[in-house]
């Protein structure tokens, strides 16, 4: 997990008055049974009253304690079966409702939301200014070629054509192709496409209004130089040229401008979004490029000189256009629900508040390395939006990733917590907040992201958190293990030993930022060669079971980095945990693995029975495992690198954490 900045600080916002109460708690439908209790616990998350010895279950044996299909996950529509107080009608509810159907959140009805009406007038800003950049390029351009030609300076252009002629060697010659070559049409697509997948994969937070820039104004430069080059007849210099003639006009300076919107465009991206000293020197070594691209084009014979002047105004005008339109404003809409209004000591909550226990106040646990200003003022958008009005943040630190900010907000009261972090900070939180009721709202900012991918969240943090908002609490389970060296501890979606943890612990948080969860592969295949290890297995009570594994994964969730089912049948909410061993051997073995987890269904096994010969992919079901291994093997808790060991203990805490789900086809 990534080091966070030590201390936390509280900050709040946009506080509640007294004359605005919080909404009442409405409590289920009378005709949304309770759902049942599958377990020994008597119905009490996280208790532990002794449960009967029992054989593992075959996923394909139906689970004990609930139906024989398992359900879906995510569950579809209608009101949760847990006994949980259900949300009243409020603005997070309206935002799902069909027109017409009491009160709605902005954007709900016909009436185009503050976001997209953002958004038109951008588009319309640009095309607007668009247009005057055109005329204005063929304006000058008709000047130069026409009534202008005969004046000075552009008199004196074909004798600096003839100068730099002259100044011709054979380095420079090099140096000037490799140049110009910066500004060519493929390099700039390539480099923009490159550009924009950088800014929307490797940040924490995907920077799409900077990635929607830069590619806006590239296009915009190469739209408005087809139309000049079009209306502008010019001739090129009269010189002997290095490189093939296009049979475009000379005017104006096609890689030049280019060149301008992509690296003066970085470099204003550089400016305004990255931090330290070092971005001067990267911005000032960006504009500096199209400046040589355009001198190198000229020093070619392919321009004259107010061709390549030209092209840097078409490329700097179409970097104030879009820039002006796309990145002068806030970083995220929020528009205010009906009635309720930005001014401090008069916010308000309308009848449309969300509902909760307490004081209805929301709690965000964000972890600072990963969440910066604009992240929180995003966040703090989305929570406005469907009329969560009273919103502390609290910060993680190294030393408490999340768990003490969580105790704070239960001890404050507060209706609703949104965690901001990764799958450690996830973890953390969830630990508190288990068997209290509250609500949970995960905001997805880490590297896997485990537990959003299997509540179906988006990976976006602002539409993940507002799918949430509009969607429905539910209970789901955790697991909770314990071993030598391992004190007990919940996880929300996997633990394990062996080849996974090995994995997770051979990634460096550097390459985790840089390169997101495909890092993951590249320490996954160096710890291929790990020797597997032997160990015994007890399911439920069952007869043990001896077995070779390179990996030992215990779920309740099956769902992990690039969408893959690792473990499919495994559900967070069916009071059960899945356990997967691989234990793959040669070639041939992990050809047959491999096949095995890509058909997303398991192979079944009968649980408890030593008769069976293993496989190289074995899962089972169980309520309560104990594995004991040979030798000390590396272990995981949801992602996060934990103390090695030779025990690990698994046990199910059905029904333990609130989360907000999306509701189907979010």
């Amino acid at each position: 997990m990534p080091t966070d900045i030590p201390g936390r600080r509280d900050t709040r916002t946009e506080e509640q008055t007294p004359d605005a109460p919080a909404a009442p708690v409405v409590p289920d439908t009378p005709e949304a049974p309770a759902a049942p209790v599958v377990s020994g616990d008597a119905g009490v998350p996280g208790g532990t009253a002794a449960r009967p010895a029992a054989p593992a279950v075959p996923h394909r044996a139906g689970r004990p304690g609930g139906p024989a299909t398992p359900t879906r996950w995510p569950p579809s529509g209608g009101r949760p079966a847990t006994g949980l107080p259900d949300r009243p009608p409020g603005a997070a509810d309206a935002a799902a409702r069909p027109s017409g159907t009491g009160t709605e959140a902005p954007g709900a009805t016909g009436r185009p939301s503050r976001a997209s009406s953002g958004t038109a007038r951008a588009a319309g800003a640009i095309a607007a200014a668009a247009v005057c950049q055109a005329a204005l390029m063929v304006g000058l351009g008709l000047l130069i070629t026409g009534p202008a030609a005969r004046v000075w300076p552009l008199s004196s252009e074909d004798g600096v054509d003839d100068a730099l002629e002259r100044a011709r060697t054979g380095t420079l010659d090099t140096v000037s192709s490799v140049v110009s070559e910066a500004g060519n049409t493929g390099t700039v697509v390539l480099g923009t496409v490159v550009s924009c997948l950088v800014l929307l994969l490797i940040p924490r937070l995907p920077r799409l209004r900077e990635a929607v820039f830069l590619a806006v104004a590239v296009s915009l430069q190469s739209l408005v130089f087809l139309v000049v080059t079009e209306a502008v007849d010019r001739t090129r210099p009269d010189v002997d040229r290095l490189d093939a003639s296009p049979p475009t006009s000379s005017y104006t300076s096609g890689h030049t401008g280019a060149a301008t919107a992509l690296y003066a465009g970085l470099a204003v991206l550089v400016l305004h979004r990255a931090k330290g000293p070092w971005r001067r020197v990267v911005a000032a070594l960006l504009l500096l490029l199209p400046l040589l691209v355009g001198l190198a084009r000229a020093y070619r014979g392919m321009h004259h000189p107010t061709d390549v002047a030209g092209g840097l105004l078409n490329g700097g005008l179409s970097l104030l256009i879009v820039g002006r339109a796309l990145l002068a404003g806030p970083h995220l809409p929020a528009p205010l629900p009906s009635g309720a209004t930005r001014h401090p000591g008069t916010t308000r909550t309308t009848r449309g508040a969300p509902a909760g226990p307490g004081s209805g106040r929301t709690t965000v646990i964000h972890n600072p390395t990963v969440t910066d200003e604009a992240a929180r003022d995003a966040v703090r958008g989305v929570l406005e939006q469907h009329g969560h009005h009273s919103v502390r943040f609290l910060e993680t630190t190294a030393d408490d990733p999340g768990e003490g900010p969580a105790r704070d907000a239960l001890r404050e009261g507060a209706a609703l917590v949104v965690v901001c972090g990764g799958d450690g900070t996830v973890r953390a939180v969830a630990e508190a907040l288990a068997g209290t009721g509250t609500p949970l709202a995960v905001v997805p900012c880490g590297t896997g992201n485990l537990l959003a991918r299997n509540l179906g969240l988006p990976l976006e943090p602002a539409k993940a958190l507002s799918a949430a908002l509009r969607g429905t609490p539910r209970r789901i389970d955790l697991g909770r293990v314990e071993g030598d060296g391992l004190p007990p501890a919940h996880f929300t979606v996997m633990s394990g030993a062996g080849l996974d943890a090995a994995m997770l612990e051979g990634t460096s948080d550097r390459a985790k930022a840089t390169w997101g969860w495909p890092a993951y592969l590249v320490a996954g295949l160096r710890e291929l060669r790990a020797p597997r290890t032997r160990l015994t297995l007890r399911l439920d009570g069952a007869p043990p079971l001896r077995r070779g594994a390179r990996m030992v994964l215990v779920a309740n969730a099956g769902t992990v980095q690039g969408g893959t089912a690792l473990v499919p049948a495994a559900r967070p909410d069916d009071g059960l945990l899945d356990l997967m061993i691989l234990d793959p051997h040669g070639p041939a073995g992990w050809l047959t693995a491999v096949r095995s987890l890509l058909r997303r269904r398991p192979s079944p096994r009968t649980g408890g029975r030593t008769d069976t010969a293993p496989r190289p992919v074995e899962y089972f079901t169980f309520r309560r495992a104990e594995i004991h291994f040979e030798a000390p093997q590396p272990r995981e808790l949801d992602g996060d690198p934990v103390a090695p060991g030779r025990r690990l203990t698994a046990e199910v805490v059905p029904g333990a954490l609130t989360v907000l789900v999306p509701e189907r086809g979010e």
